[in-house]
């Protein structure tokens, strides 16, 4: 647990990460699992969209919220670098915090998914194993020139694509076919079989340029000029990134689940703009108060994320389901889910704001 100054933090940043925490918290609420099931084919399609993966190759809402996360994460680092190294923290001691973080980072991943019921097993393809990843990669070229950390970005980018394209091993030679490319064999060398859904544990290289861009708009957002100037920086780095993902879709598709170059372009450009708007939102337009409700949950992320999956909002369930189906469920089931998923994303986003209140922020 670690105090933490709220005035001296970019509330923009709180809000962009409490808003995509509260929609996963309100996944673990089993909400988007209601609503896609409600009977009413035009929600099915909307909620379909919006808040379940791509199945192949597409983009779906859904599919930006790790780019977001990961993002979000390289953005926060020169910010926390210079304020270590203002509390008077020593390079060693800022480095050693690094490695700390990264190595917690790939055990809480593996141990939240990777822990069979049988035996032990190494996963490596959820967000936390693989920002473990990406965030030791971006923090070690943290002081390197911003043109260098976006080269390097699309260096990682390219290094994928071309494994993927020219992947020499027979049976694992189709670049873009579930099942049949590079990521599933470098998830048979690692885990030993092939991840359900054919997510690729490779994707953490490709995505790296996620969070190294990151560390770019922090850098931008840190520097000595005027507001307007920074969200003009934030703005034309995802136009640019999304002209370039739409140039790529002409020959690559826009697969998520093995991160394709027209993916990480296009997510990149998307994600360059949500945080700008965030920025002109917030730190711009100054309607911090307005956006309470997110920036309590961005404030605790690491927290609320593991509570959540380690059953808190299971355990939330368990405790009003009874009630919403006396209550709700003679009249309707689907209304008495409902009910109960609001309660649960209610009493998740609540345990956060009680922790904000009480000014305890527990990071690592």
């Amino acid at each position: 647990m670690k105090s933490i100054d709220l005035n001296q933090r970019l509330a923009s940043l709180d809000f962009f990460r409490g808003f995509v925490m509260f929609l996963l918290i309100a996944e673990f609420a089993h909400l988007f699992e209601v609503l896609r099931n409600s009977g009413n084919e035009q929600l099915t399609v909307v909620v379909d969209f919006l808040f379940h993966h791509a199945k192949w190759e597409g983009l779906h809402f859904w599919d930006l919220v790790q780019p977001f996360f990961m993002f979000i994460v390289g953005v926060s680092i020169p910010l926390s670098y210079a304020n270590r190294k203002k509390k008077g923290d020593s390079e060693v001691k800022i480095r050693r915090h690094a490695f700390q973080r990264a190595l917690l980072l790939l055990l809480f991943g593996w141990g939240l998914y990777c822990v069979g019921p049988e035996k032990i097993v190494f996963q490596f393809d959820n967000v936390l194993a693989q920002l473990s990843f990406t965030y030791l990669i971006s923090f070690l070229l943290l002081k390197q020139a911003s043109w260098l950390q976006i080269t390097l970005g699309f260096a990682f980018i390219l290094i994928s694509d071309l494994l993927y394209r020219f992947f020499p091993v027979t049976g694992f030679d189709q670049a873009f076919v579930a099942g049949q490319n590079f990521g599933t064999w470098f998830n048979i060398l690692i885990s030993g079989y092939e991840y359900g859904g054919h997510w690729a544990a490779f994707n953490a290289i490709p995505t790296t340029a996620h969070t190294l861009w990151g560390v770019v708009a922090g850098k931008w957002l840190m520097e000595n000029t005027s507001a307007s100037e920074k969200l003009k920086k934030l703005i034309l780095a995802g136009i640019i990134a999304m002209t370039l993902g739409y140039l790529t879709f002409s020959f690559t598709p826009v697969i998520k689940r093995i991160a394709t170059t027209s993916f990480v372009l296009l997510s990149a450009g998307w994600t360059f703009l949500a945080l700008a708007f965030c920025y002109w939102l917030i730190d711009i337009k100054g309607l911090v108060k307005k956006i309470l409700v997110f920036r309590v949950v961005g404030v605790n992320p690491l927290f609320i994320y593991l509570f959540a999956s380690l059953g808190g909002g299971g355990l939330f369930l368990k405790i009003i389901k009874p009630f919403s189906n006396s209550v709700i469920g003679g009249f309707s089931s689907w209304w008495a889910d409902l009910s109960s998923g609001l309660f649960v994303l209610f009493g998740l986003w609540y345990l956060c704001y009680w922790l904000f209140k009480q000014k305890i922020f527990i990071k690592i």
